[in-house]
């Protein structure tokens, strides 16, 4: 393997827990050229991956850069970490002559080496790092690991004062956005009242998000009124400013989410809220810098885990996280 190309999964939080596999191929080839191939909204994150030569953006699935029949192929060797069958048609669209991954989604005969699909149940990181130890790369640190640059935190400080940080009270940042759906959430008005309590401790909150979690961060704001104010970066971060926000923050409570991952790998002590998912396949994992490990909260009801985009019978799973029980878990990181 001269000149690899490791196709990212698509979803945040998936490529963070990726990152472990990733440096298995980079530590087991160190004289190999290696390059990401990821979609827009996560191919930012592998400018801030170590060893990392290239990364590609795909867009809307077209492999522009990846290479072509018909001509010398840009790399010999492709692994395959989604499942879909279209990564590998876009793999073997582009005439890569090795084209690794798991047997899945009937796509076992567009792959030269396929691996049987890891045990169910087991983390999703340890997910990845299966495929690639069967590939021949054995396993290192399990941890999701990302260097945030001082120039990167310096520029997301300097977007927080401008949005009304005083750049010295320390910072909670508060994710309530789920991509996947409105089962993961808990309520914005739960965050709001969360956002209440640690004010009061001299905490300034930070609302971070998509421009779709743009009504959730006007819900906290309009339940909180004037009795509280937080800086709301909701919508105004791309994926390097949302790091560096996270590398200056003293905590993050968060969903089920990419955020969540993003600040576990950068270091971040994160307060985690499960409901609809299992936090043992996707919970998240402290980088070794961290300085304390993640706090998984959840509320258990007969029901969870689910898995479902929208819950059917009331939300009992994260109704029932108490806000004491996640006041008390920010604290304790501070």
């Amino acid at each position: 393997m001269n000149r690899a190309i490791i196709f990212a999964p698509n979803w945040l939080g998936d490529a963070v827990m990726a990152l472990p596999a990733i440096a298995d191929v980079r530590r087991g080839s160190p004289r190999a050229t290696i390059a990401i191939a990821a979609r827009q909204n996560v191919a930012p994150l592998f400018g801030m991956v170590p060893g990392i030569d290239e990364v590609i953006t795909l867009v809307d699935g077209v492999e522009k850069g990846v290479g072509s029949v018909g001509s010398d192929p840009a790399f010999d060797t492709a692994i395959l970490l989604p499942n879909s069958f279209h990564a590998a048609v876009i793999a073997r669209r582009a005439g890569i002559p090795e084209r690794w991954g798991y047997r899945t989604a009937w796509r076992g005969l567009l792959l030269t080496r396929a691996v049987d699909r890891a045990p169910a149940g087991i983390h999703q990181v340890d997910y990845y790092q299966h495929l690639v130890r069967a590939l021949g790369f054995p396993s290192g640190p399990s941890e999701p690991h990302l260097d945030v640059s001082p120039e990167v935190r310096a520029a997301a400080a300097r977007t927080l004062e401008q949005a009304g940080w005083d750049g010295r009270a320390p910072l909670v940042v508060l994710a309530p956005g789920a991509a996947y759906g409105g089962s993961r959430r808990w309520a914005p008005e739960s965050f709001a009242a969360l956002a209440r309590e640690l004010a009061g401790d001299g905490v300034r909150p930070v609302l971070i998000g998509s421009a779709i979690d743009a009504p959730t961060g006007c819900a906290i704001e309009s339940a909180l009124g004037d009795s509280t104010v937080v800086v709301n970066l909701i919508g105004r971060t791309d994926l390097s400013t949302l790091a560096g926000v996270l590398a200056n923050a003293s905590a993050l409570v968060a969903n089920d989410s990419g955020a969540m991952h993003l600040g576990a790998a950068i270091g971040t002590p994160v307060t985690a809220l499960f409901g609809p998912t299992d936090e043992r396949v996707t919970g998240p994992r402290a980088a070794l810098s961290s300085r304390s490990q993640p706090v998984v909260l959840t509320h258990p009801v007969w029901c969870s885990p689910c898995r479902l985009r929208e819950c059917p019978i009331g939300h009992a799973c994260m109704r029932g996280i108490a806000l004491d029980a996640v006041a008390g878990a920010v604290r304790r990181t501070l």
